[in-house]
């Protein structure tokens, strides 16, 4: 990809910056990376759409004064890829934990898992899932999971406008989803699960769409920061070669 950018400065007075989030890192692992980068200089960098740790894909980085946009970058429509794996479901909803529960699947058909998805397409409600970065008392769901406790959780107003089954091979299911902001996919596919009296859970997910960003003209966290590191070196040797 091109480097767009000529000096440190262009950071300062706002930069919205496409990445491609690796599998493993947190959100804020990648924000804190490219911040970190910037030292000594201060500068305001933020996300716009969290993605889980086990998701990878688009994540959406502002700098400077364009952070004061992030609210409106993360209400955008959001379209994901993903695998789901059908006849277990696990308390997170994903691969994070071990599974707790397991169905028998050899019934299910493929006419059974297509007409299962059409019954979430439009407005629907979901909860969250108890192993999620939402707070409650200024504290995040998954620490009180973690612990074992009880959480109680609030259903969720979200859209789907595009829920499409790409591949199946038993008892993997991979799948499209065009969703709202807010929409948690874990959520999704267990609530997929139970449309079809047996369990799920999400084994992949990549944000490949936010808005009209595409995670194809996104970066990897690494080039940026040695494009910053690179402009930071020219900024700070360029007083000695002007004399």
């Amino acid at each position: 990809m091109n480097n767009p950018f000529t000096k440190i400065e262009d950071f300062t007075e706002g930069q919205l910056l496409l990445v491609n989030k690796p599998y493993n890192w947190t959100s804020f692992d990648v924000v804190g990376k490219i911040r970190n980068a910037f030292k000594p200089l201060k500068l305001k960098v933020g996300h716009a759409g969290t993605l889980d740790p086990l998701a990878s894909g688009l994540l959406i980085i502002c700098t400077g004064k364009m952070t004061k946009q992030i609210d409106t970058f993360q209400a955008q429509e959001k379209e994901y890829t993903g695998t789901m794996v059908l006849g277990e479901t696990t308390p997170s909803y994903d691969m994070e934990t071990e599974a707790d529960q397991k169905f028998d699947i050899s019934h299910i058909t493929e006419h059974d898992i297509k007409a299962a998805c059409k019954q979430f397409i439009g407005d629907i409600q979901q909860y969250p899932p108890a192993h999620s970065a939402i707070k409650i008392d200024g504290e995040r769901l998954y620490e009180k999971a973690r612990r074992g406790e009880e959480v109680e959780l609030r259903l969720r107003n979200v859209t789907i406008t595009e829920f499409e089954i790409t591949n199946i091979a038993l008892p993997e299911i991979n799948f499209r989803v065009v969703c709202s902001k807010g929409t948690y996919i874990r959520s999704l596919v267990n609530d997929f699960g139970k449309a079809l009296n047996n369990g799920a859970y999400l084994s992949k997910l990549r944000r490949t769409r936010s808005g009209d960003y595409k995670v194809d003209d996104a970066w990897e966290v690494m080039e940026l920061v040695n494009i910053i590191r690179d402009l930071k070196t020219i900024k700070e040797i360029s007083p000695i070669t002007e004399k």
